[in-house]
């Protein structure tokens, strides 16, 4: 019985990565240094300003000129955090479709409140999604199961009987952990890892509208 689906954020409800990438470029700009081109950076848009920063600068986190970069970049994305950021091409069918149906859906993202909630508002989601879970939400982070069952918890729902969307490997590792089927969206960022065949999801999607086929719900 499928009571929820949640989704990922960035590079699986929403492609943010022109925005995101938009950011580091800034940074690059006031460096003195040409602008990356997207698809450069859209495969570590995932991994927050840790990846874009690791392609964009060639930093690790525990690099001294790091947290100085990192919160310019995040400065730049908060001050443009929705410009060319969209739903990726069939999920708002998609959530229309469940929508129908009272079919409840929600987002699970790494992402801190502090831009998630000012992004989900912008994409007009916020009266529309069951739950809004963010990096800072639970104690841990994906692929802690713990915002996994948050949600769960905040949506009424039993994570078995729930459905999550990921382009990430700790998506898939956080929904099955907590019990969840899960799907991953090779539509999506997918980092440098793995290939998303690998990653031993229940299903494998190209777009939003395989999840709708995937679901079978007439």
């Amino acid at each position: 019985m499928l009571e929820a689906i949640f989704f990922d954020l960035d590079g699986t409800l929403a492609d943010t990565a022109p925005d995101l990438g938009g950011a580091l470029n800034r940074v690059r700009s006031e460096e003195g240094l040409p602008a990356l081109p997207l698809e450069q950076l859209r495969p570590v848009v995932s991994q927050g300003v840790r990846g874009l920063l690791r392609v964009g600068f060639d930093l690790q986190p525990d690099d001294a000129a790091y947290p100085a970069l990192q919160t310019r970049v995040l400065e730049h994305y908060e001050q443009a955090i929705c410009v060319g950021t969209v739903l990726f091409p069939g999920m708002e069918e998609l959530l229309v479709q469940l929508e129908a149906r009272a079919i409840p859906w929600g987002i699970i993202t790494n992402k801190r409140a502090r831009y998630t909630e000012p992004l989900v508002r912008a994409l007009q989601l916020e009266e529309r999604a069951v739950a809004v879970v963010s990096g800072d939400t639970t104690a841990e982070t994906k692929p802690s199961p713990l915002p996994m069952l948050y949600a769960c918890e905040a949506a009424k729902v039993a994570p078995e009987n729930c459905w999550y969307v990921g382009d990430d490997l700790r998506d898939i590792q956080a929904g099955h952990a907590a019990n969840m089927r899960t799907i991953a969206a090779a539509y999506g960022y997918l980092g440098e890892g793995s290939p998303p065949e690998l990653w031993q999801a229940d299903a494998l999607v190209h777009s939003p509208a395989e999840i709708w086929q995937l679901l079978g719900i007439n």
